[in-house]
């Protein structure tokens, strides 16, 4: 892939394009390729993409996981850098016009978009604009506000409130006094559903949502994490695509972005992501606070730690464990017996430590982590025998070597030169 940026489907938009630094990215913009005529309702509709033009009849299937072009790209690095993520909460995805934030009917996120575009300049910091599903009555009723990474929620933001509050919170990062903001906890998940946008969100992204909700309430989840259908977040042809925000071991908020996600992926990412924070590299497209370069280079630093002999410091010795890089599939026989412990890469990659969580507090959370820090860069760690951590085994069965320590290996240098001391005296003894 020749750049990280979806080119014939832009991840974001900006007022200004020719301002790379700009910190505004407003991601229901419409793609160029959309030029249909507006209806009365401000909906815009695609025919290409909706299957509704010509009377020809499109299966949804050559839109849904089995599409032709499905997992045909890599996904590491597509997702364009920022650093806020603002959620408006409004109606549902089936009403969701494809240009929202131009909708004649929709001001809310009309006026929300306008003027956050109007302020980019004043930002500190790059933020996107996305509109997410709201039901009134709920934890996201219509007109909330949710930002990441703060981890705050205004209530009940009016059109009459818009510009009041962009100044206030986004621009002089402070506190819109009439909203109260509440404090959100646990995690928050968004898969991109807005079907009138592209086919393949409107496809894939109800299914996904539908098993969350359904992993959810089989685990007991309900309260710890929110899942919500959200409107066009940039690469379509990555559909389906899912963020998700929560908080790290130092309560350091993240946000992880996945593509080609399946419902059979969604019991993979709740188990390994959010119990977990260990990052499901085969889905990760890409992190909040990190550039596009910086995000392959992280990943990449990801699987040299977990294909390369790394050391360990445990219990005040060093040791050395080998493990396997997480595309391979790794065997091994257990004293020659028939017994072993053979692993797909989806077990394999549910065992190992690559997460930035377990990363920090193996540096016994001595510094704090950094918007664009590449901590996978890393290739030594410390774990500290208190906490409980260590460093994990594909297969945990030693071999003498492995459990050989270097202060055997210093004791045995000792001995022999202590011998061959002997020895020499003792002849020189006898020569006298």
């Amino acid at each position: 892939m020749g750049s990280g940026r979806d080119r014939d489907d832009p991840l974001s938009f900006t007022s200004n394009p020719s301002t790379a630094s700009s910190p505004v990215t407003v991601s229901d913009y419409l793609d160029t390729f959309l030029g249909e005529p507006t209806s009365r309702s401000g909906s815009f509709q695609s025919e290409s993409l909706l299957g509704g033009g010509g009377g020809e009849s499109i299966n949804d299937a050559d839109f849904g996981f089995a599409r032709p072009d499905f997992r045909s790209e890599q996904l590491a690095g597509t997702v364009q850098f920022y650093e806020r993520h603002v959620f408006l909460c409004y109606k549902k995805p089936s009403v969701w016009p494809a240009r929202i934030e131009a909708a004649e009917f929709d001001r809310l996120p009309r006026l929300l978009s306008a003027a956050v575009s109007a302020r980019k300049s004043s930002m500190k910091k790059e933020t996107r604009l996305t509109i997410c599903e709201g039901h009134d009555g709920t934890e996201t009723s219509n007109g909330d506000v949710l930002i990441f990474p703060d981890m705050i929620r205004y209530r009940r933001l009016t059109h009459f409130d818009v510009d009041t509050f962009v100044e206030e919170v986004l621009v002089k990062d402070g506190e819109w006094l009439p909203g109260n903001p509440e404090l959100l906890k646990g995690s928050y998940v968004f898969v991109c559903s807005h079907g009138s946008r592209d086919r393949r969100c409107g496809v894939c992204g109800p299914s996904l949502v539908s098993r969350f909700r359904e992993e959810l309430e089989f685990h007991g989840l309900q309260g710890s994490v929110s899942i919500s259908p959200c409107s066009h977040i940039g690469g379509h042809k990555y559909a389906g695509n899912v963020i998700i925000y929560r908080s790290n071991i130092n309560r350091e908020v993240t946000g992880h972005w996945y593509g080609y996600v399946t419902p059979e992926d969604v019991p993979i990412l709740l188990e390994q992501h959010i119990n977990k924070g260990e990052i499901v590299d085969r889905l990760w497209r890409g992190e909040m606070g990190l550039s596009e370069e910086d995000q392959k280079k992280t990943q990449e630093g990801r699987f040299q730690l977990n294909g390369a002999v790394h050391t360990a410091k445990i219990n005040g010795k060093v040791s050395q464990e080998s493990s396997v890089d997480s595309a391979d599939v790794s065997c091994c026989q257990q004293n020659g017996s028939s017994s072993s412990c053979c692993q797909d890469d989806t077990t394999l990659m549910l065992s190992l430590k690559t997460s930035e969580d377990n990363q920090l507090e193996s540096e016994n959370n001595t510094e704090k982590l950094t918007p664009g820090r590449k901590i996978a860069e890393k290739t030594f760690f410390r774990i500290n025998s208190d906490k409980g951590s260590s460093t994990r085994k594909v297969c945990g069965i030693p071999t003498w070597l492995e459990s050989w320590e270097r202060e055997d290996t210093y004791a045995a240098l000792a001995v022999v030169c202590a011998a061959a001391s002997v020895v020499v005296a003792y002849t020189c003894y006898k020569q006298l």
